[in-house]
């Protein structure tokens, strides 16, 4: 099926729309933009720059995809937004490129939810089945895991990394580095607990209490990276306890150890 495109829409030579793309009233697509299968454009969206989506994406009013970073050191290079498939981007949201002094690019993967006015800055890289609610904010050099939950009206702070499967609470602010599948509140965000109901999708329930205990033992440590470590060479020289050979428990080590802003614990447990 040929694309579909409003009378009053504006698309620029040189943009590549595939087939099947419905395109809405009044929307302005530049000249670098490429726009995959089926993707459906709501009247007003504002996509410019060396900007790709994918296939099936779903963009909702007024969301503006592109345009350049807000980054005062930008200075006309060339760089890059990629949004991959079936992603849904509410109204009002803003995804800038990436900068030079960054990877150049800002990555946005699969079968996200983005919800009204999410805004997500330069050189960020975004996993998959991910939902940012309402106001979500990310500065510049943001990673996030998969199946991340962040609540609304929440800022987090540039060079963070979010683990696979976190959750952060609404109206937070987050300014550490959050491991996989724990849960984090409050302003400063820190660490509550862990978030079980993600995990309960992703693992059968031994492989919940190895982590829930790995956590316990990792928390109470006198040094939590010196305990990531011996976990990751214990993991390497593949022992014969069960919980050292789990690929998730291998992944949050790795996390640990390559974290730089720090884990946000509580106080009486970053006194440890």
């Amino acid at each position: 099926m040929k694309a579909q495109i409003a009378r009053t829409a504006i698309i620029a030579k040189g943009a590549q729309i595939a087939d099947g793309v419905d395109i809405g009233d009044f929307c302005v697509i530049g000249e670098g933009v490429r726009i995959g299968e089926g993707c459906k454009l709501y009247n007003g969206v504002t996509i410019l720059g060396d900007t790709t989506l994918g296939k099936n994406n779903v963009v909702f009013p007024y969301a503006v995809l592109g345009t350049i970073p807000q980054d005062l050191k930008y200075s006309g290079e060339k760089v890059e937004l990629i949004i991959g498939d079936n992603n849904i981007i509410r109204e009002h949201c803003m995804f800038n490129p990436g900068t030079e002094g960054g990877i150049g690019k800002t990555i946005i993967g699969n079968e996200n939810l983005f919800m009204a006015f999410v805004h997500i800055a330069h050189d960020c890289v975004v996993g998959n089945h991910c939902i940012l609610a309402n106001n979500a904010t990310l500065g510049g050099h943001i990673e996030i895991g998969d199946y991340v939950n962040i609540g609304g009206m929440t800022p987090v702070h540039q060079f963070v990394k979010i683990g696979d499967g976190a959750m952060i609470a609404g109206a937070s602010a987050l300014s550490q580095d959050v491991p996989p599948f724990c849960m984090a509140e409050g302003n400063r965000a820190v660490i509550r607990g862990l978030n079980k109901h993600r995990m309960r999708k992703l693992f059968d329930s031994k492989e919940i209490d190895e982590i829930s205990h790995f956590y316990k033992e990792l928390f109470s440590a006198t040094s939590m990276r010196g305990f990531a470590q011996d976990m990751l060479d214990r993991y390497e020289s593949k022992s014969e306890d069960s919980a050292i050979k789990r690929e998730s428990i291998k992944k949050i080590c790795e996390f640990v150890l390559a974290s730089q802003r720090g884990i946000p614990l509580r106080k009486s447990e970053a006194e440890k």
